[in-house]
């Protein structure tokens, strides 16, 4: 057993650097250490000869290549990986033994994954997609894998249907159309026919699937797992992640937009964040059930389609994780780690949901054909800092040189080694669950109520995320060619809300449907249940921090460089990171003469990439902003996806000119006074920018501001 304390942040980091090596100085070598004269030119038969079959080092170089890259995992191909580190809050030996969750003062490494899952690795990070997290915990006890994603349910309720539902949603088989994409006649002709999905369409539909950044998005374990303590007690337990940032999301139009710009926006958001010191911090939240409550609530406990809205069960924050390291190779970390559900350490069980159960078999069989046979925990960044001692031998990639006679159990000849561990030394030992029952393909009647959790949800947005949705709607289905396929889908939106129906119906060509009651199952009454729940909106998030925002100064020569330096200084020291935009990389002089230099040259970047925008005084430097198109559409084009925009002095002219509604600008010519309307703040005298500065960080830290007339501006 290895003792607990001598795991720390630095562990896995140092188990790694035996596999970290550098040619710094180095002769190039075959991969048998022999060192290469030339390697410009294949060994030949005369100088215009064919290539000979001896030419070792030609054969060698050419056949690693030939099989450097491993199959794609078929689900959350694309992902973006990072080191960091759990540190517990409390002691939790209440719930359970887990080792990393008993010493406040223990430092347990971990490395996420996070990732898109429909689309293949070439596809763009902002698709709308559900988005995996995935977390590996290298505890004492062994490594804990928390496999999940960024939305609490799933599509199905058992896993015999992920085939089919993988199938469907990935590009159509006769002309692999759409890439990353669920707008076509597959994807929705099986929900359409799979009403268990109907919760979980609603997600995929909501902001949450378009997130501003893997920083600020959510995780769930999905499933209902248990706590088991020493001794014995169990408790159902959910796992949650909260970003300590907030939730934020894109818009659909900023979405596709950066699909072409910047495909790779989400995973080098999460490099550079760690790179600049702007580590992501999540605090992993449980809600904790008895299990005499297993059968209390209005839905199935099991039922992985199926939430515990926290007013019945509030989320408990027990600990907090931070991201604080890249990886140092791609395919060696991030595309090689392993993860698995049944990558369990005493204290924690799995529960007899049917999706996972079915998650338990699938997640280890995919790995033994990606990574090549039985053997992938041996990869170092899969590899546990717990030691391994076992008889399982040889196969594909064997890296342990393993001693001794005896490679069995029961054994004499190895004195008995390895051994059985007992409980009080750690030993796994499974929930004793009493189980019977006939053997039958069946499923629980109380997983039949397929909708009253999506009402549920529908119910608790607020109303611009409603509209969000309702145009999510119409641009997927729209993609849709078969009607009946359309017909089906807005007949079962209609089981969810009518308004919800007739709105999505009247956008996608479908007929209104009638406002007649919900059939099949209804929840059962008496039972512990909420009409509506604050934490599914994204609008109750935390607003009060611009830290790791992106800032765009629109600027030219002539510009006020002392308002840039202050302002610019203010928010950098909340945090945030502001960037100078001009027409060309350089230089820009200033009205007193002095040269800034320019981060971000206007052809190279877009609004897209920054969450607010300042526009900085100086009157040559407006004139020349105003006679630039993409200045103005820089500007219209923040303002139409809901974003702050600060302009002080002259700089205020550039929103008149950019085609943002009057309005929006009707108090902008207030002088002497700071004014603030829809995300906008203005100040004509700029001789005393702070209460300006308070306003901007204040119109920022609220992400977005939805109540804009957005739809008036061409942008």
């Amino acid at each position: 057993m290895i003792d607990p304390s001598s795991i720390n942040e630095q562990s896995k980091q140092q188990s790694l650097d035996p596999n970290r090596d550098g040619a710094e100085g180095q002769y190039l070598t075959t991969n048998q250490g022999v060192r290469i004269t030339h390697t410009d030119d294949s060994l030949k038969a005369g100088e215009r000869g064919p290539t000979l079959l001896e030419d070792f080092h030609f054969r060698e170089k050419i056949m690693h290549f030939d099989h450097e890259r491993i199959p794609e995992r078929v689900v959350h191909a694309r992902g973006a990986g990072a080191y960091g580190y759990f540190q517990a809050y409390a002691s939790m030996a209440a719930y359970t033994k887990a080792s990393f969750l008993q010493n406040p003062s223990l430092k347990t490494p971990v490395f996420v994954r996070f990732s898109t899952v429909v689309g293949s690795r070439g596809s763009a990070d902002t698709v709308r997609d559900v988005r995996g997290f995935a977390t590996k915990f290298y505890t004492s006890d062994g490594v804990f894998d928390l496999v999940g994603n960024n939305i609490p349910i799933f599509f199905i309720q058992d896993a015999i249907k992920f085939p089919d539902l993988v199938h469907a949603v990935k590009p159509e088989p006769p002309n692999e159309i759409p890439q990353a994409a669920t707008a076509h006649d597959t994807a929705w002709d099986f929900f359409s026919l799979l009403p268990e999905a109907t919760h979980m369409i609603m997600w995929l539909l909501s902001d949450r699937a378009i997130p501003r950044s893997f920083r600020m998005m959510e995780g769930f374990g999905i499933h209902t797992f248990r706590f088991i303590n020493e001794q014995g007690k169990a408790h159902f337990v959910k796992f949650h992640w909260k970003p300590l940032l907030g939730m934020h999301s894109l818009v659909w139009d900023e979405a596709q937009k950066m699909a072409g710009q910047d495909p790779d926006w989400l995973r080098r958001d999460l490099w550079e964040a760690i790179k600049m010191g702007d580590y992501p911090e999540f605090e992993l939240g449980v809600q904790i059930v008895e299990e005499s409550d297993e059968f209390a609530f209005a839905f199935d406990l099991l039922d992985a389609t199926k939430i515990i809205p926290e007013e019945l069960v509030p989320v408990r924050r027990i600990g907090k994780m931070t991201l604080n390291r890249n990886p140092d190779n791609f395919f060696a970390e991030t595309e090689q780690v392993a993860f698995h559900p049944g990558h369990l350490v005493p204290g924690i069980d799995v529960t007899n949901d049917p999706l996972l159960q079915g998650r338990l078999f699938s997640y280890l069989d995919t790995q033994l054909l990606r990574l090549g046979g039985p053997n992938f925990a041996q990869i170092p960044i899969n590899r546990p800092l717990a030691p391994v001692y076992n008889n399982q031998r040889d196969g594909f990639h064997q890296h342990t040189i393993n001693q001794g006679q005896s490679s069995y159990y029961p054994n004499s000849l190895g004195s008995g080694c390895p051994m059985l561990a007992p409980e009080s030394a750690h030993g796994y030992v499974h929930y004793a669950e009493k189980v019977a029952g006939h053997k039958i393909r069946a499923r629980s009647e109380s997983f039949t109520d397929y909708f009253s959790q999506a009402t549920l949800f529908w119910k608790s947005l607020s109303p611009a995320e409603q509209e969000h949705l309702i145009a999510a709607a119409h641009f997927e289905l729209g993609k849709v060619e078969t009607k009946e396929v359309r017909q089906r889908m807005v007949a079962l939106l209609q089981h969810v809300d009518h308004d919800l129906a007739m709105r999505v119906a009247l956008g996608v060509g479908i007929a209104v449907p009638a406002d007649n009651r919900r059939p099949g199952a209804l929840p059962p009454t008496g039972r512990r249940s909420v009409e509506r729940s604050a934490a599914l909106s994204m609008e109750n998030t935390i607003k009060d921090t611009i830290k790791s925002r992106r800032i765009a100064i629109l600027a030219a020569d002539g510009v006020d460089e002392a308002t840039v330096q202050a302002v610019k200084t203010a928010l950098e020291q909340r945090g945030a990171t502001a960037l100078i935009v001009a027409k060309a990389l350089g230089t820009i002089k200033g009205a007193s003469g002095q040269q800034l230099s320019v981060d971000k040259s206007a052809i190279a970047t877009s609004s897209i990439m920054y969450d607010a925008v300042f526009i900085p005084g100086g009157q040559a430097s407006v004139q020349q902003l105003v006679q630039q198109g993409d200045a103005r559409h820089f500007v219209a084009e923040a303002f139409k996806h809901g974003k702050a925009i600060g302009a002080v002095g002259e700089g205020i002219a550039l929103l008149h000119d950019a085609d943002i509604p009057s309005s929006s600008l009707t108090e902008t010519e207030s002088r002497g006074r700071v004014a603030s309307v829809q995300g906008i703040v203005t100040v004509q005298d700029t001789s005393d920018l702070n209460p300006f500065i308070e306003q901007f960080v204040t119109a920022i830290a609220k992400h977005r501001h939805w109540m804009r007339p957005q739809e008036q501006v061409p942008a």
